[in-house]
C-alpha cells in the first residue's frame, strides 16, 4: 500500500531515504529549513555528493513523487525524522534538532499516523524526549499514534545500495508500532528487518559505531607506540592479521564523520561505565595533534612554513567534512603560524586555497597525505613536487608507494613507522 511520507531533514541521510521511498511509488515530502536544499530538490537537483543519488532524485521529482518544503506538512501517513544529532563543546548530545522536529509534527499529525526517528541518538531518546512531546497530540501512543526508532546503517559513497540491501533494526514503543514500521521499510529494504525495543535499537546503532571507534583507537595507539619503539606499525598489522582471529584496523590522522566520531560520546554521557569507550574517543581525538606535532618536528617549527594537505574530507571519495580530522589539522597548523594549501577534488566549496594536484605544492615545505582519494592514485611525484621548497611527503594513510616517491627525489615519511635501531 502506497503511503504519504514526510522526511524531516533532507541531508546526507534524509534525502536518499526520501528518494528511495519515492522510487517505490510513495508520495514523499522532504521537509527542511534549509531553503537552498529545498529549492535544489524541487529542481530535481542535490547539493551533496553521493554516487547515484542525483540521478535518482531527478527521476522521482520528475515523476511527481518527491517534493521539498520548508513547512511541516499536515496529515501524512508517516513522519520520518532524519535530522542531525551533533555534540556540544562539552561532548554532550545536542538534541535540539530532534526536539524541534518532534514538536513540528505535533500540530500536523493525524490519528493513526506513524512517527519514526532515524537520527542516531543517545539511549532513551524516544522514551524520554520524544514521547512526552508526542503526548501533546492527545492520541494514545502505541495505538492511535505509532512510534519507533529505526536507525540508518549506511556508508557514504554507497548509500543507495546499502539502503536497499542492508538489514534494518526497528525498535517500536510496543509490538504494534514495530510491526507497522517494519511494513513501511519492507517497501525499500531487501535485507532482513529485526524487531526490538526503541532503546535497544538506539543502543545497537551506537555500539556498531563504537565497535569501530574502539578498534581504530587500538590501531592509532599502535602507531604511536611504534614510532616510540622503533617499529613499523604497518608491518605489525600485516603480519599480526595473518592470525585467523585477529583483524587490527588501520591507523590514520584521526576519526571523523557524523557517526563514528560522535556516537560513542552519547554512551559516555549516559553511562559512567563507558570507560574504555571514553578512552578510545580521547585517543582518536588526539591524533590530529599527534600529526601536527610530527609535522612540526619534521620541519623544525611551523611558523612561516607552508604545508600542503592532500585531502580534507573525513573519508575517501566523498565531499563530507563533518568532524574531519584533517580539517582539525588544518586549523591547528594555521593557529601555529603555518600557511596551508589544500588539494581536495571533493571539497571544492568546503575550503579556501584549494589547488589541483600539480600546483598544490608550489612553494610548500611539506606535502601531507591526509585522505586517500582515488584521484591521488598514480600521481607523478616529480611533477607534483618540482616547485617545493623542501621535498618531503608525510603519508598518514600508507597510501603512496615509498619507492615511487623516493625515485622522484622526495623524502618519504610514514605515520606509525619508527626507525629501528640495531
Amino acid at each position: 500500500m502506497k503511503k504519504s511520507i514526510c522526511v524531516i531533514g533532507i541531508g546526507y541521510v534524509g534525502l536518499p531515504t526520501a528518494a528511495m521511498f519515492a522510487s517505490k511509488g510513495h508520495k514523499v515530502i522532504g521537509y527542511d529549513l534549509n531553503q537552498k536544499a529545498v529549492d535544489a530538490l524541487n529542481k530535481g537537483e542535490i547539493i551533496i555528493e553521493e554516487p547515484g543519488l542525483g540521478e535518482l532524485v531527478k527521476q522521482v521529482v520528475a515523476d511527481g513523487n518527491l517534493v521539498g518544503t520548508t513547512e511541516c506538512p499536515e496529515g501524512c501517513d508517516v513522519y520520518i525524522i532524519a535530522v542531525p544529532t551533533p555534540i556540544n563543546e562539552d561532548k554532550s548530545a545536542d538534541m535540539r534538532f530532534v526536539e524541534a522536529a518532534t514538536r513540528a509534527i505535533v500540530p500536523n499529525v493525524r490519528k493513526g499516523a506513524i512517527v519514526i526517528l532515524e537520527s542516531t541518538s543517545p539511549p532513551r531518546t524516544v522514551q524520554d524526549l520524544m514521547l512526552p512531546i508526542l503526548k501533546e497530540t492527545g492520541f494514545v501512543l502505541g495505538e492511535e499514534l505509532l512510534v519507533a526508532h529505526s536507525p540508518e546503517r549506511i556508508l557514504p559513497g554507497k548509500v543507495i545500495e546499502e539502503l536497499r540491501t542492508n538489514s534494518r533494526i526497528v525498535g517500536g514503543i510496543n509490538e504494534k508500532s514495530s510491526l507497522e514500521v517494519k511494513k513501511v521499510y519492507e517497501s525499500i529494504v531487501e535485507g532482513e528487518i529485526f524487531i526490538t525495543t526503541s532503546t535497544t535499537a538506539e543502543m545497537c546503532k551506537l555500539m556498531e559505531n563504537t565497535f569501530r571507534d574502539v578498534n581504530i583507537a587500538l590501531a592509532n595507539e599502535l602507531a604511536k607506540m611504534s614510532e616510540e619503539l622503533g617499529v613499523n606499525c604497518w608491518d605489525v598489522i600485516r603480519m599480526a592479521n595473518q592470525h585467523p582471529r585477529v583483524n587490527i584496523l588501520q591507523p590514520g590522522p584521526g576519526v571523523g564523520g557524523h557517526c563514528i566520531a560522535l556516537d560513542p560520546w552519547f554512551l559516555v554521557e549516559k553511562s559512567q561505565n563507558a570507560k574504555l569507550i571514553h578512552q578510545a574517543r580521547l585517543n582518536n581525538d588526539s591524533m590530529p595533534k599527534f600529526v601536527v606535532d610530527k609535522i612540526d618536528s619534521i620541519l623544525g617549527g611551523l611558523k612561516g612554513k607552508t604545508v600542503t594537505l592532500f585531502g580534507v574530507t573525513y573519508k575517501p571519495n566523498i565531499d563530507d567534512v563533518r568532524e574531519s580530522p584533517v580539517m582539525h589539522i588544518m586549523d591547528m597548523l594555521k593557529e601555529s603560524g603555518a600557511n596551508v594549501r589544500v588539494c581536495d577534488p571533493h571539497a571544492n566549496e568546503k575550503v579556501e586555497n584549494n589547488f589541483d594536484i600539480y600546483s598544490a605544492c608550489d612553494g610548500s615545505d611539506i606535502a601531507v597525505l591526509g585522505v586517500n582519494h582515488d584521484q591521488f592514485i598514480g600521481v607523478d611525484f616529480e611533477k607534483m613536487t618540482k616547485n617545493m621548497n623542501n621535498k618531503v611527503i608525510f603519508d598518514t594513510r600508507n597510501f603512496w608507494n615509498r619507492e615511487d616517491v623516493e625515485k622522484a627525489g622526495v623524502e618519504y615519511i610514514l605515520l606509525g613507522e619508527g626507525k629501528e635501531e640495531n
